[in-house]
C-alpha cells in the first residue's frame, strides 16, 4: 500500500471497507468494494480494522534498557534516587549512535504493535544537538508519526545546558521537513529549571507557537520544590511564567489535587497518564484525573505495547475506583491529542482523516499503516530490515553500558 493511488481494503469481519489516497481516508464504512480502486492485497476476513494506536508520552532514548541494562550497585530507595542511579545515567551516556539504535529498536517495536505514533519527550545531555534529528530520521525511515521535544533542564550544566535544549527545539522545529514529524518544546520537569529557564521557554512557545511537553508532579519531590519557590505547586508555577500554552501536554500529575486537575481542563492542557511506570516508580496513583477529560496514556519510556498499557490502567483504575467510562475515554484521548497537532482526524476513522489504521486478529496485529504507507504486513516490518535493526541495538546496548560505567 503507498499514499499515491486509491487503495482499498476489506471488508473486514464486522463488514467494514477502508479507501484510501494520498495519505488520507476516502471512505469507510459498510459498503461494496468499487472495481476502480486499486486492492491493497492485505488480507483482513477474520480481523478488524481499527485506528493505529497512540502512545502519548514516552522516552525513545530508554529503548535499549530491556537488553540488559544493569542495575545500580546500590537499590534506589525513592523515586529521586532511580532517576539519580538509572535513567540519568543512561541518558548522560547516549552518544549518536546508540541513541540511533535505541531509537530504531523502539520504533520498531512499536510499529509491530500496532501504535502509529510516539509522543516523545527526549534527553541525552552530552549529546542535544542534532539529537532530535537521529529520532525523526527513525520516525521518518520506519513510518512513525511523531511528535519530538528535548527536555531542557539544568540538572547537569546549569543555565548553559537549558539553552542548549531550548534551542534544540527552536532548531528542530524551524528545519524540520519530515511530513509525519512535528516538533514542541520540551522542559524536564518543573524543580531541574531556573525562573530564567522558565521566562526562555514560554518565551519559545509563543515565538513558535507551539506547545509545551512537561513532567508534572510525578513525585513529590516536584512539588516540595515548588513550595520551597513560593507557589502552591509546579503548575501554578508554570502558569506564572506563561510555560502551559492551551494544549501543551503535562505527563503524570499523579501528586495534583483535584481543584488542580480542574484548573488544567479549564486551560485546556492535556494530562498523560502511565499505569506501568508510576506503579514501577512507586509514586502513587493519580486518584483525581477524573476532574478532566483531557487524559490521554503513555508508557513513559516502556515499550509502546499499548494494550499492555491499557490493561494496566484499567485494573489499576478498577482498585481506585474509578469509572470504567473515564477509563475508556482515556485510551481515545491520545487520538485527539495528536490531532489537534496535526490538524487532521485519526479516530475514529472517518472519510478526511489520517491513513493511520491497524488490521488486528484475536488481538494480534497483522498489518499496520501510516498515513497511508504499509509499515506493518502479516506481523513483519517491511520499511526496514528488523534483523539488522535487532542486532544493531544488541551491539549498541552493550557498548552503552560500558559508557554508564559504576554507579
Amino acid at each position: 500500500m503507498t499514499t499515491g493511488q486509491p487503495r482499498s481494503l476489506g471488508p473486514d469481519r464486522n463488514g467494514k471497507v477502508l479507501i484510501t489516497e494520498a495519505g488520507r481516508i476516502v471512505r469507510f464504512g459498510d459498503q461494496a468494494l468499487v472495481d476502480e480502486v486499486m486492492d491493497s492485497g492485505l488480507d483482513c476476513r477474520q480481523a478488524r480494522i481499527e485506528p493505529g494506536r497512540v502512545n502519548a508520552h514516552t522516552h525513545i532514548y530508554s529503548g535499549l534498557a530491556p537488553l540488559g541494562m544493569p542495575p545500580p550497585e546500590e537499590p534506589p530507595k525513592s523515586f529521586l534516587q532511580i532517576l539519580e542511579r538509572v535513567w540519568w545515567r543512561l541518558d548522560r551516556a547516549l552518544d549518536e549512535k546508540s541513541l540511533r539504535a535505541s531509537a530504531r529498536y523502539y520504533v520498531a517495536q512499536a510499529l509491530l504493535a500496532g501504535t502509529t505514533t510516539l509522543v516523545d519527550h527526549h534527553e541525552s545531555p552530552d549529546f542535544i544537538e542534532g539529537s532530535l534529528d537521529i529520532l525523526a530520521d527513525a520516525c521518518q525511515e520506519l513510518g512513525m508519526r511523531a511528535l519530538l521535544c528535548y527536555g531542557a533542564t539544568e540538572r547537569n550544566g546549569g543555565r548553559k545546558e537549558a539553552q542548549r535544549g531550548l534551542e534544540e527545539c527552536r532548531r528542530f522545529i524551524d528545519d524540520n521537513q519530515r511530513p509525519q514529524v512535528r516538533g514542541l518544546v520540551g522542559l524536564h520537569a518543573s524543580f531541574t529549571v531556573s525562573n530564567e529557564t522558565l521566562e526562555d521557554a514560554a518565551r519559545l512557545c509563543r515565538e513558535l507557537d507551539t506547545v509545551m511537553h512537561v513532567h508534572l508532579a510525578e513525585d513529590l519531590a516536584d512539588v516540595e520544590d515548588a513550595i520551597g519557590r513560593g507557589y502552591d505547586g509546579p503548575l501554578e508555577r508554570l502558569l506564572d511564567f506563561g510555560a502551559l500554552p492551551p494544549g501543551s501536554i503535562l505527563a503524570h500529575c499523579v501528586h495534583c489535587q483535584a481543584a488542580q486537575v480542574r484548573t488544567i481542563a479549564a486551560k485546556s492542557l492535556w494530562i498523560v497518564q502511565n499505569p506501568r511506570s508510576n506503579r514501577g516508580n512507586g509514586v502513587g496513583y493519580p486518584a483525581a484525573l477524573g476532574e478532566s477529560d483531557q487524559v490521554a496514556l503513555g508508557t513513559d519510556g516502556f515499550p509502546a505495547h499499548m494494550d499492555e498499557e491499557a490493561r494496566a490502567l484499567r485494573t489499576e483504575a478498577a482498585e481506585h475506583g474509578e469509572s470504567s467510562e473515564a477509563v475508556e475515554a482515556r485510551l481515545k484521548g491520545g487520538n485527539q491529542l495528536v490531532a489537534e497537532r496535526f490538524g487532521l482526524s485519526l479516530a475514529p476513522l472517518a472519510t478526511g482523516g489520517a491513513a493511520d489504521f491497524i488490521v488486528t486478529e484475536n488481538d494480534t496485529v497483522q498489518h499496520v499503516v501510516v498515513a497511508g504507507r504499509e509499515v506493518v504486513r502479516d506481523g513483519n516490518l517491511v520499511t526496514a530490515d528488523w534483523k539488522e535493526i535487532n542486532a544493531r541495538a544488541q551491539e549498541q546496548a552493550t557498548r552503552l553500558w560500558d559508557r554508564m560505567g559504576p554507579q
